[in-house]
């Protein structure tokens, strides 16, 4: 039976309080973005499997916020429908802290599914054999940048900023989204105030410090402002709090509805390399045939029109495909180059 929006609002605050305390007696957020086991890992969790699985009576779908946590309990709905429908028992969708309670969710048997990003989707592979079954595909890609951006593009920009595609500005080559891109100008971050994620977060924090590092900026040399989500780095630049701040590309589309001007008044100026888009995993705990059938089930749903209206609403999704385990690696490289693992 599916949940009424009340009640998974109320599953996402009791699920929130209950993998808080997981993850707060399991490892740190810090501890987790440098991995498990500092070790390579990768093609073992493929295939991983309890055989001797009894068939679930149901399953939970582990979320992280990219945005607005109330939104999301919102969108998240038709997803649950979908695959009740398609699996034939209830799915429930609930929002956790953050990536790393989502792993410790997983690693728990809380949640059966996790909608991860590209780290967290290694690190859960690594530490409770959790199987990378898809990822995410945005504007035909399986890959993304993370964007830097500044409301004071005299300092960072070599060139005039002008109007990408969707009419929002950029400079240093930054409009096709197409990482590296304007590498040159992140030296001059240094002393700046910058609006980051936590040490977690691909997009937000891992390779725009990589970035730094490889410019000869430390994390040090900057005065971070700690944000919860990529439209919060956005606002905080929009609203002067930070000059420079790191998300995915193009965050600034998130807040636009409710700030029509923030186009003009935050502009790209650089672009790290490419990062594996996130995805989903699935428990080990499952046998193969029903890591298999969800899989085929979310595979299936986000080809379909309501699938891809339903992902884009959750995570700006409008693709999915098999996990390139080796290319979720990058990541967990990345956060090695700078002393995460």
């Amino acid at each position: 039976m599916i949940k009424n929006r009340s009640t998974l609002a109320t599953l996402g605050t009791l699920a929130l309080a209950s993998i808080l305390a997981l993850s707060a007696c399991g490892v740190s957020q810090d501890d987790a973005a440098a991995g498990s086991d500092g070790g390579a890992g990768g093609a073992s969790c493929i295939g991983t499997s309890d055989s001797a699985a009894q068939a679930p009576t149901e399953l939970t779908l582990a979320l992280v916020p990219s945005g607005d946590a109330k939104k999301l309990v919102d969108t998240v709905k038709p997803l649950e429908e979908a695959l009740t429908s398609r699996l034939g028992i209830p799915v429930k969708g609930v929002i956790t802290a953050d990536y790393q309670a989502a792993v410790e969710a997983i690693g728990s048997n809380q949640a059966q599914i996790g909608m991860l990003p590209s780290l967290q989707m290694s690190q859960a592979c690594d530490k409770y054999g959790a199987v990378p079954a898809l990822q995410t595909v945005r504007k035909d890609k399986s890959s993304y940048s993370a964007q830097m951006f500044t409301n004071n593009p005299d300092k960072y920009c070599s060139d005039t900023p002008a109007e990408g595609p969707n009419g929002m500005l950029y400079c240093n080559g930054t409009a096709s989204g197409n990482g590296p891109a304007g590498l040159d100008s992140v030296a001059k971050i240094k002393g700046a105030t910058v609006a980051m994620l936590s040490p977690a977060s691909p997009a937000g924090y891992i390779f725009p410090i990589a970035a730094m590092k490889s410019a000869g900026v430390d994390v040090n040399d900057v005065s971070p402002i700690k944000v919860t989500a990529n439209d919060a780095s956005v606002l905080a630049v929009y609203k002067g709090d930070a000059e420079v701040g790191f998300s995915y590309w193009d965050a600034r589309e998130v807040v636009a509805k409710d700030n029509p001007d923030v186009g003009e008044k935050v502009v790209v100026f650089a672009l790290t390399e490419e990062v594996p888009n996130d995805g989903m995993s699935v428990t080990s705990k499952l046998s193969s045939e029903w890591q298999t059938k969800i899989s085929d089930a979310m595979l299936d749903f986000s080809k379909t029109p309501e699938g891809v209206e339903a992902l884009t609403a959750i995570y700006q999704i409008t693709g999915m495909q098999k996990a390139d385990p080796d290319s979720l690696r990058k990541t967990q490289e990345a956060a090695r180059s700078i002393g995460l693992g």
